[in-house]
C-alpha cells in the first residue's frame, strides 16, 4: 500500500492515511520512504531511505533507517551566464530516481536543501520548482550559513561524538565556503564561516581557469582570469592561504572579510575534529579523482595545519553527503485540549519551521532575555528576516500566574516582530498545559493582531518542521505531524528514551 500521510478530521476525528481506512494512532509501526536532495555549490545527490517508525503513547520515534540508494555524486552543473544549470539537473535527479527504484508517487517525505554559493544564484527558486509535485511532502530549505554548518554538524557526527563533555569541532569543507561549529554535549554551541572552498576556481583538461567564483577571483588578485592558465604551484598557494586562514577561524581570529559569520570565542579547548564536506574525501589521500578543483590540495593543507596544531582528527559519518545524510523522518503527535486557535480557519498549516529557544523560564520571567535568545535562535536557522512562518518551541513549568505569562508573552511578540510583521502567525508549540492560556493572554492585552496558534502537549527540537492539522472535533485537540532531519546518533537516543520512556 502506499503510505502517503493525510491529515483529516475523518471518522471520529482520527489521522488517516490517505486510500486506506486505517487510524495512524493505531498502529505500532509505520514505515516510510525518504529521499533527501542537497543542491551544493559545488555537487549535488540524492539518498533514499527507509524510516521505521514505532508508536509511543499518541506519537511515534524512530526505531530504524536504512538507506535504500545513495545515488552517484554529480557536480553542480553551471551555464555560461553563472546560474544553475536546471535542465541537466532534472536530468540528473530523474535518472537517479529511475536507478533507485522507488517512484515519487512511493516517496512519503522529503528533504531538499540547497546550500553554499547555491542558494544564492538567481535561479534557487527554479531548483526547489523541479519538486513543485511533491510540494505537500517535502520540507524545502535554502540553508544560509548558520544552519548549513548546524547541518553538517549533526550529519557528519560531530553533534553525537561530542557527548560526556567532549568538544569536537566540526569543519565542512565545501566548494565555496567552509563551515565551522563548536559542539558539545550533543549541541552545536558556536559556529561560523570561512571564505575558502575546493571550487572558487576551477580549470579544465587544460590547465585553464573554466570558473572562478568572486572570492576566488579576489585571491588569484588582477591581470588572471578566465581562460588563463593556472600552474599547480599556484593552485597549493591558494589552498595554503586558505588553510591557514581556516586555521585562524579555529582560534577566534580571523580577518572580518574571510568571514561569513561572527567569531568562534577565543581559547576553545578542542578534544577532537571532524572533517566533512567534499574536501573531507580526500582528507585519507586514497582518493585520486581530479576534478580540476583545489580539493586535493585544500586537504593536504588543512591535513598539515590540523598536524602542526596537534588536533585528533576523528573519521566522519558521512563525509561529503553530511548536510543531507538523514533526509527527513515523521513523528505524528496529538495535542492537548487547551488548545488557542483564531481564527481557527487559519488551520492547516503545512511546513512551519521550529526553533527551540534556550530560555530560563523562572518564577521572575525577563522579557528581554527572552525576546533576544528567540532572536538569536531565529538568526541561528536563517530565520531572522522574517520571511517565512516560524513556530516557537518552549518547555514550560511551575506556576501559570498571570505574571509569568505575561513576561513570556510580551518577550515571545517581542522576539518574534519580523516574522509576525511580515503578516505569519504566531505559533507557539509547548510541552507543558498552557497553550491555551498563553494564546489566550496575547490575544486578550493586544500584543499582537495576528493569527494564533497556540498548542501544548507537544515535544519539539529545533530542527522540526511542523504540520497542524484540523481540529479534532470529539476531543478538541490538533493533530500534529513533525518533520525531522534524522542525523546519525539520533536514533540510538530516541530508542533508549523510547526503552526508558
Amino acid at each position: 500500500m502506499n503510505q502517503v500521510l493525510n491529515i483529516e478530521g475523518g471518522a471520529g476525528g482520527r489521522i488517516f492515511f490517505s486510500g486506506a481506512s486505517r487510524s495512524l494512532v493505531e498502529e505500532d509501526e509505520i514505515q516510510l520512504t525518504s529521499v533527501g536532495v542537497d543542491i551544493g555549490s559545488s555537487t549535488a545527490h540524492l539518498m533514499f531511505s527507509r524510516i521505521t517508525l514505532e508508536r509511543l503513547d499518541t506519537r511515534y520515534v524512530v526505531a530504524d533507517r536504512e538507506v535504500l540508494y545513495a545515488s552517484e555524486i554529480l557536480l553542480t552543473p553551471y551555464r555560461q551566464d553563472g546560474d544553475i544549470d536546471t535542465e541537466v539537473l532534472a536530468a540528473f535527479i530523474d535518472h537517479e530516481y529511475a536507478k533507485s527504484g522507488v517512484s515519487r508517487d512511493e516517496v512519503d517525505s522529503g528533504a531538499l536543501i540547497l546550500t553554499g554559493v547555491a542558494v544564492r544564484r538567481r535561479n534557487a527558486r527554479a531548483i526547489g520548482e523541479l519538486f513543485a509535485a511533491e510540494a505537500g511532502k517535502f520540507v524545502s530549505v535554502s540553508a544560509g550559513d548558520s544552519l548549513e554548518t548546524v547541518m553538517a554538524a549533526n550529519g557528519s557526527g560531530a553533534v553525537a561524538a561530542s557527548a560526556s563533555g567532549r568538544t569536537i569541532l566540526n569543519i565542512d569543507v565545501g566548494g565555496g565556503t567552509t563551515k565551522l561549529a563548536v559542539c558539545r554535549d550533543n549541541e552545536v554551541l558556536n559556529t561560523t564561516a570561512v571564505e575558502a572552498g575546493a571550487r572558487l576556481v576551477v580549470t579544465d583538461e587544460d590547465g585553464r581557469i573554466s570558473r572562478l567564483e568572486d572570492f576566488g577571483s579576489r585571491m588569484l588578485g588582477g591581470g588572471i582570469g578566465l581562460g588563463d592558465p593556472l600552474s599547480l604551484e599556484t593552485k597549493q598557494a591558494l589552498a595554503d592561504t586558505m588553510a591557514g586562514r581556516i586555521m585562524s577561524a579555529t582560534r577566534g581570529a580571523l580577518e572580518d572579510d574571510w568571514r561569513r559569520l561572527p567569531q568562534l570565542p577565543a581559547g576553545i579547548a578542542i578534544d577532537g575534529v571532524i572533517v566533512s564536506g567534499g574536501v573531507s574525501e580526500f582528507m585519507d589521500g586514497s582518493s585520486g579523482q581530479d576534478f580540476g578543483d583545489l580539493g586535493p590540495f585544500l586537504a593536504r593543507a588543512l591535513r598539515k595545519e590540523l598536524d602542526d596544531a596537534g588536533l585528533q582528527v576523528f573519521p566522519s559519518t558521512d563525509g561529503i553527503r553530511a548536510t543531507v545524510v538523514g533526509a527527513s523522518q515523521y513523528t505524528v503527535q496529538v495535542s492537548g485540549s487547551t488548545v488557542y486557535l483564531d481564527p481557527i480557519e487559519i488551520l492547516p498549516l503545512r511546513n512551519v519551521a521550529t526553533i527551540r529557544p534556550q530560555l530560563d523560564l523562572g518564577e521572575d520571567i525577563d522579557v528581554d532575555a527572552v525576546a533576544e535568545e528567540i532572536r538569536n535562535a531565529l538568526h541561528r536557522f536563517d530565520l531572522q528576516e522574517g520571511e517565512v512562518p516560524v513556530a516557537v518551541a518552549l518547555p514550560w513549568r511551575g506556576s501559570a500566574t498571570y505574571g509569568r505569562l505575561d513576561q513570556l508573552s510580551r518577550g515571545l511578540t517581542q522576539g518574534m516582530a519580523k516574522v509576525l510583521d511580515a503578516g505569519h502567525p504566531m505559533t507557539i508549540v509547548m510541552d507543558g498545559d498552557v497553550g491555551g492560556l498563553l494564546g489566550m493572554h496575547c490575544r486578550e492585552n493586544g500584543l499582537t493582531g495576528n493569527p494564533i496558534i497556540s498548542i501544548d502537549g507537544i515535544t519539539l527540537s529545533a530542527f522540526d518542521f511542523i504540520d497542524v492539522g484540523e481540529v479534532i472535533a470529539a476531543t478538541g485537540s490538533v493533530p500534529v505531524v513533525v518533520k525531522s532531519l534524522v542525523f546519525p546518533g539520533q536514533l540510538n537516543d530516541q530508542t533508549e528514551g523510547k526503552k526508558n520512556g
